[in-house]
């Protein structure tokens, strides 16, 4: 039997051990976590929704009407009139025929691979995508090619020296560690050429990219013959919990039928639902939120410039800080506490060896004065810029 004290003091002495914090004030750009009050520079909620006044009335009036759960899987009796309805209007958002929830993103990635992808088959697949998309390739029992990070080129060879068979194309649409943008035209004409499904995972594009906060198939201009696969997830940009599959009305279809992260799961509360439909309106009656981030991206990028701290390339609301060393991540993450300031140490293996960095996350909610603090902070930190200018 495996020794599970040894397994944790490694570890520790590798500096991977990761704790909880635990909150007591709700998400925002100011926090309560351990008793400390934070300024938060560490949360997906980058469009300041999942305190939003409308939002959570909306949730307060879906529980007084369908109470605090679902009671059963969808596909039993935990479809309510509030899922149904946010279906329909994530597909309508999203400009496809259909739209299916799912309780996490990550089951709907295990649910999409699974239900499309058996042994025989190969999925391609970039080698810094999420783990839950590695974790669906790898359950589904097809043969796994995975091609460097953004490359479409070394996609296309990979394809070319392996045998043909059914196959699926499958990225983050941004990065979520790196928060860099997929090549998705690139990959949208490799995956025609081959005749292969193109899923694109856009957990962190929706609401943020785009003319409308579509995301990264708006920011591209690209339509469901492009990538017939769009996974979204409700808990980031959209401030609630859950995540969504929009395509076909036979992928949907064919989903509900055979994905068993969604057939054999307890629906989400419904009260969560008329949560998400909330945020949605708020996203088109606000664009200001959306246009206030892309400031912020912009200032602290530029400031970043200023004060000798090197980000890494993102037009994202994800702006990490490389440092290198697991080691320095964890010390310099303890040293913003000491600040008052939050900034998670993102280390191996959710990122490569030698790859540790604060991952920076801005939200509408942020303030340029907050921005400032942060930058000064950063650059006042002994030995930061020179260990970030090594190692970028």
């Amino acid at each position: 039997m495996r020794d599970l004290a040894e397994l944790l003091a490694q570890r520790r002495q590798q500096h991977l051990y990761r704790s909880r914090a635990v909150g007591a004030s709700a998400q925002g750009p100011v926090i309560s976590r351990d008793g400390q009050e934070l300024l938060n520079f560490c949360s997906n909620d980058y469009l300041g929704l999942a305190a939003h006044a409308q939002v959570c009335e909306a949730m307060h009036q879906g529980i007084e009407r369908y109470g605090a759960g679902a009671g059963a899987a969808h596909l039993v009796n935990g479809h309510s009139e509030a899922h149904h309805r946010l279906e329909q209007e994530l597909a309508e958002f999203v400009g496809r025929p259909r739209a299916l929830l799912f309780s996490t993103g990550y089951m709907a990635n295990l649910g999409v691979v699974s239900a499309l992808m058996q042994r025989g088959d190969r999925i391609l697949a970039d080698r810094r995508n999420h783990a839950s998309l590695l974790d669906a390739a790898l359950l589904s029992g097809a043969r796994l090619i995975r091609y460097e990070h953004a490359n479409a080129d070394h996609a296309r060879q990979r394809l070319e020296n392996t045998q043909m068979s059914e196959t699926l194309i499958m990225t983050d649409g941004v990065f979520s560690m790196d928060g860099d943008i997929a090549p998705i035209p690139e990959l949208a004409r490799l995956a025609q050429q081959h005749q292969a499904w193109l899923m694109v995972d856009d957990a962190h594009g929706i609401g943020v990219l785009g003319e409308r906060g579509a995301g990264t198939l708006e920011h591209f201009g690209l339509d469901m013959q492009q990538v017939p696969i769009l996974m979204g997830t409700l808990g980031k940009a959209l401030g609630g919990f859950g995540a969504f599959v929009a395509g076909s009305e036979d992928l949907i279809e064919t989903l509900i039928q055979f994905a068993r992260s969604y057939i054999y799961t307890t629906a989400t509360p419904p009260a969560v639902a008329e949560a998400v439909r909330a945020a949605l309106r708020v996203l088109h009656d606000e664009p200001e939120r959306r246009q206030h981030l892309h400031r912020l991206i912009r200032y602290l990028r530029d400031g970043a410039a200023q004060r000798g701290l090197e980000l890494v390339d993102s037009s994202t609301p994800i702006q990490p800080l490389r440092v290198g060393d697991s080691e320095r991540a964890s010390q310099l993450a303890d040293a913003l506490l000491q600040h008052g300031i939050q900034i998670s140490a993102i280390r191996p293996p959710t990122v490569a060896a030698g790859e540790a960095c604060l991952r920076i996350t801005l939200s509408a909610a942020h303030t340029t004065e907050q921005v400032d603090h942060l930058l000064d902070t950063l650059a006042s930190l002994p030995g930061l810029t020179e260990v970030n200018a090594h190692v970028g």
